[in-house]
Parts: structure tokens; sequence; C-alpha cells
């Protein structure tokens, strides 16, 4: 059994004079972005050619994306 020290992570408290971390807003990348429904078109996999090479983006039954070369 492992004994647990103060310095334990479970066991850590902020104080008072501690900073609080503050969170940053990133601002979003200016990205073209297009809807599945028309890259697929009712399919549930389609071709992409990049530099000579076929790759496969599939929807899966879960809905998600898989890219495979």
């Amino acid at each position: 059994m492992t004994a647990h020290t103060s310095n334990d992570f479970r066991y850590r408290i902020r104080h008072a004079d501690q900073p609080v971390p503050v969170q940053v807003e990133r601002m979003p990348f200016s990205v073209r972005t297009l809807s599945s429904n028309s890259l697929f078109q009712g399919e549930h996999e389609i071709g992409i050619e990049h530099h000579g090479a076929l790759y496969r983006l599939k929807i899966t039954r879960q809905g998600k994306l898989i890219l495979n070369k």
C-alpha cells in the first residue's frame, strides 16, 4: 500500500497567495470548410488523390471519419 504525502496531487490545495491560471482564448484559423454531406453525396467512402497517392476517406458505422492510404 502506498502512503500519500501532502505533496501528492490529490491533496494539493490552492493557497490565496498563489496566482490563478489565466485561460487564453485562441483565435480560430481561417480554414476553408466543407460539409461531409457535400463531399460524400450519400456514399460512405471517397477517394482523394494527393501527390500521386490514393487515399480513402471513409465514414464508419459510428459516424466517424477514417483516412487510409
